[in-house]
């Protein structure tokens, strides 16, 4: 009886231990909502297959959201199309019209990038072997960066993206050594800072911290899971969030944390554009977007990339649902 109780106490004291770290672990600043900043990323490829006329979708988020901060991608299927062959006309247009409203602009490159398939190469990388394929790669980001080098807009440059989330989007297995090399290379041309983004529910962030001066994490709440073929709702409270920054800052310690993908649209089995409104609602109904956004607040962050921007155009455009496109509106 007497080695029970003890037993039963020495579990309960390392039980009390355990949480009690689990609670100062948790713990961190939570900011006012005047002292949260809010950016937005935006894709010409995914405005484009929502019909929409992206050139305006992009003017209307500039001049009538007021977004300041914005992270667009030099897709490598889009400024060389075909081998040597560069085509910068769109993303010149877009990195100076941001820059005539004094946006600040973090341009993301390499082969794995925001929006669906996640990796982006052009079609003649097909016929190439590996070594042909890195080599490619890196002229191609030296190319990007030589390109707008003396562009002030450009505040951060992003080496992938995501790049340490598996078994997502159709992308090669990750080589951690190449990766390293993009970096390097990024750094040598340019002394700008270098963003790493992670899955903030599906990762350990430690690895895409440590090679960043910037760490972007996404920030999801409802999906769908191809794995269990059902919508899922994250069971996580802001200060899951906190705590993942906290464990990670005892091994790492980049300039800057951030969100850079905060959920702001819905995530289905199809393209949303291909779900009804029931199915829409079910991970991003309006009721939701509010939901998020305070959520977040909560994490003890300080500066969002909502992630959505041409679906709240979408909406507003094409289904006159101009709610999350006045909301937004509010944030930025």
């Amino acid at each position: 009886m007497f080695k029970t109780i003890k037993k039963f106490k020495i579990i309960l004291t390392v039980l009390i231990i355990f949480f009690f770290i689990l609670f100062l672990l948790s713990r961190g600043f939570i900011y006012k909502k005047e002292h949260i900043s809010y950016g937005i990323t935006f894709s010409k490829k995914k405005s484009i297959d929502l019909g929409l006329d992206w050139k305006e979708n992009y003017l209307a988020i500039l001049d009538d959201l007021g977004v300041k901060k914005i992270r667009l991608s030099a897709y490598f299927d889009e400024v060389e199309k075909e081998n040597n062959i560069w085509t910068w006309e769109d993303l010149d247009w877009q990195i100076d019209e941001a820059g005539k409203r004094g946006a600040e602009i973090i341009l993301a490159l390499g082969m794995r990038l925001p929006r669906w398939p996640e990796c982006h190469p052009p079609k003649w990388f097909d016929s190439l072997n590996q070594e042909e394929k890195d080599k490619e790669t890196l002229e191609y980001i030296e190319e990007v960066v030589k390109r707008y080098e003396g562009k002030e807009t450009i505040k951060i440059w992003q080496v992938e993206n995501e790049p340490f989330l598996p078994n997502f989007g159709e992308c090669p297995d990750l080589d951690k050594d190449f990766l390293d090399l993009e970096i390097a290379l990024v750094r040598e041309l340019d002394s700008r800072p270098i963003l790493i983004t992670d899955s903030g529910e599906l990762s350990l962030w430690v690895p895409a911290a440590s090679r960043a001066d910037i760490f972007g994490t996404t920030m999801y709440r409802d999906t769908y899971s191809e794995v269990f073929k059902r919508y899922i709702h994250y069971p996580i409270e802001p200060g899951f969030f906190r705590f993942k920054r906290n464990i990670s800052r005892l091994f790492v310690n980049p300039e800057k944390w951030l969100v850079i993908e905060l959920q702001a649209e819905p995530w289905g089995p199809e393209p949303f554009e291909e779900l009804s409104r029931e199915e829409r609602d079910k991970t991003m109904s309006y009721e939701k977007f509010l939901e998020i956004i305070e959520f977040s607040r909560k994490t003890g962050f300080r500066e969002f990339y909502l992630w959505g921007a041409e679906w709240w155009y979408w909406e507003k455009e094409i289904n006159n649902e101009g709610r999350f496109w006045e909301r937004a509106k509010g944030l930025f």
